[in-house]
């Protein structure tokens, strides 16, 4: 049976707007969520939800926004935005807790500039999986935490960030993206490579660049996870910017 949502993706980097067209109930909720994740491991700057098109059968669906705005916050740090919303959503919105998790804007074109205006500050970098490639991610970390005058981030977010980068080096041989994002009070690292391979701190084999590996990650990182995508896996840590 057809779904009675669809989700159109535009990837109009640096911030990513999701159209949603059909009915959002209980049951289409679920896809929806299921998209936005998509979309926020792909760590754009900002998500922007598009509800034009929507009809809102259960105001308990709109609860989806929120839960996902939430699940940005913590990883990876990338702001959630709703926009036009018809009448009767707008007002459940209004009256429900996920306004203020959500801003609510009139219309795309505003939620967009005002998407990008609230984006964290970011550094993104290419890696090939070679010996110098840890040396590069801490000398990336020195290059953010001294453009965003956090002198003090250094050493933790360089050791958990060499350890990440040691690991696709030793173990999935792949290019690699590193991502610094600041949105205090954390630092947030992430390291995309294109192994499936799960990454689990109590794998004797799992030893990046000094031979500590994930165990040392999870020993100065406040918390971190590992994400399955399409093509590979990102492996992200959040580091205390107080």
């Amino acid at each position: 049976m057809a779904s009675r949502i669809t989700c159109e993706v535009h990837d109009e980097s640096p911030v990513t707007v999701v159209h949603l067209h059909g009915e959002l109930d209980l049951g289409t909720m679920r896809s929806v969520h299921t998209v936005l994740d998509r979309c926020l491991s792909a760590q754009p700057d900002a998500l922007v939800v598009d509800l034009e098109d929507v009809t809102v059968a259960d105001r308990l669906a709109l609860s989806v926004f929120a839960a996902t705005a939430r699940q940005a916050a913590g990883w990876p740090a990338v702001p959630v935005l709703v926009c036009a919303p018809p009448s009767d959503a707008a007002a459940w919105l209004a009256e429900s807790t996920t306004c203020r998790v959500v801003p609510v804007h009139r219309d795309c074109a505003e939620a967009t500039r005002l998407a990008g205006e609230v984006a964290a500050p970011r550094l993104r970098a290419r890696l090939e999986p070679v010996a110098g490639a840890c040396r590069r991610a801490r000398e990336l970390v020195g290059e953010a935490c001294g453009r965003w005058n956090a002198p003090e981030l250094v050493g933790p977010a360089s050791l958990v960030l060499s350890e990440l980068v040691g690991n696709v080096v030793r173990h999935a041989h792949t290019p690699m993206q590193v991502t610094l994002t600041l949105r205090r009070p954390y630092l947030h690292v992430a390291v995309t490579d294109g192994s499936r391979s799960a990454a689990r701190p109590n794998n004797p084999g799992l030893r990046a660049e000094g031979g500590r590996g994930l165990m040392l990650v999870r020993e100065t990182a406040q918390r971190w996870g590992s994400v399955p995508l399409a093509d590979g896996k990102v492996v992200w840590a959040v580091v205390p910017a107080n």
